[in-house]
């Protein structure tokens, strides 16, 4: 199966890394997945064409460019499934795709819409999505979000968890220089991830417990703000900023916790991956985070600064509790979050359409 993936950019993200990690399985499973980015081709894009697949960025910054490149693209290779990651590549892909006469044509919205809504993208979202077969939220809570805001016919409206390739665990003479017990962030510094609370909910369970330590391992426009703030807290000395990093599993294995504290989130890919190390974790009760966290019993959801402090608290200091919360989150990570797990539900979907039927029986 020919399968095109669309993305914003292959820069380093969560979806991005989703979707590189899916065409390693899809290709491995014998099928020819192929990568084309709105925009820059990015650190993964550069990694995935080193191991040999095809990535086209810059397709199209403006709509029309890109409409019009996308319907040429799509029409010269022919592939059996477009798979949108995201609302830009739908609204500038999907009606490429539909027009090309591509069978299955998936979008998946990677995080939820979160207030104020930008109404005019949501509206060209929802002319894209009539060119979709099917609408994949990441989480329940994506789902829901979906049919509250648009019209789109909840039969196309489905739940498709998301995946990880787990981290392999590195050896601890590979670690980071660590001492005391570890909390690990991994994500974009960005407004939306609301690192404000984080901090000054650290900085509060620090008066009690002066042994703890916060690593903030991603790179985005709130940095220079943030290390200011852990500064102005008095935190600096606790609080290590590590910038990017491809390879997190040295981060994640010498951690003893995953922290995140977002105004919204779907459910990112830095959560599985804590899970399938097993470490317990500390989030915001919002969105798909907050949903698995509960469903897989491996940490805590929280409201508020006071309310993160106390269970950072709570959690550093009853390692009985770590060692159960940790045995619940690699159990869930095995059993429903998975790679393979994901890829076999996106497969049933791109089989699943009206044109994919017909064009398997000829």
């Amino acid at each position: 199966m020919k399968i095109a993936h669309v993305v914003d950019s292959m820069e380093v993200g969560g979806a991005e890394t989703l979707v590189a990690q899916l065409c390693r399985l899809q290709r491995e499973q014998g099928h020819d997945p192929r990568v084309y980015a709105v925009l820059t081709l990015g650190p993964l894009g550069e990694r995935m064409r080193a191991e040999g697949f095809a990535v086209q960025p810059n397709v199209g910054r403006h709509l029309p460019e890109a409409t019009r490149n996308f319907y040429r693209i799509f029409k010269e290779s022919r592939p059996d499934v477009v798979h949108l990651h995201n609302p830009t590549p739908a609204i500038y892909a999907a009606p490429a795709a539909r027009m090309a006469g591509v069978p299955s044509v998936v979008s998946t919205r990677h995080s939820l819409v979160a207030p104020p809504r930008r109404v005019v993208a949501e509206l060209k979202y929802a002319v894209a999505a009539a060119c979709c077969d099917w609408i994949a939220g990441i989480c329940d809570a994506a789902v829901k979000n979906l049919r509250s805001i648009h019209s789109i016919p909840a039969r196309k409206i489905v739940r498709v968890y998301n995946g990880a390739e787990p981290l392999r665990r590195v050896a601890k003479e590979d670690w980071p220089a660590k001492n005391g017990f570890t909390l690990l962030y991994a994500g974009r510094l960005a407004p939306v991830k609301n690192h404000a609370l984080l901090l000054n909910a650290f900085h509060a369970a620090l008066g009690s417990m002066p042994e703890l330590r916060l690593w903030m391992v991603g790179d985005g426009s709130e940095r220079v703000a943030l290390e200011n703030l852990a500064g102005q807290l008095g935190i600096a000395a606790q609080v290590t900023f590590w910038g990017q990093q491809l390879d997190v599993a040295p981060f994640f294995s010498a951690a003893d916790a995953f922290i995140m504290s977002s105004h919204s989130e779907g459910l990112p890919m830095s959560l599985l991956q804590a899970f399938s190390l097993g470490l317990p974790a500390i989030v915001t009760d919002v969105g798909g985070m907050a949903e698995v966290v509960r469903l897989a019993q491996a940490g805590f959801t929280v409201t508020d600064a006071a309310g993160m402090a106390a269970a950072i608290l709570r959690l550093a200091g009853d390692a009985a509790e770590q060692e159960q919360l940790s045995k619940n989150a690699e159990a869930a990570f095995h059993e429903r979050f998975t790679l393979p797990a994901m890829a076999a539900a996106y497969m049933d979907l791109y089989r699943e359409t009206p044109r994919a039927r017909r064009a398997a029986k000829h």
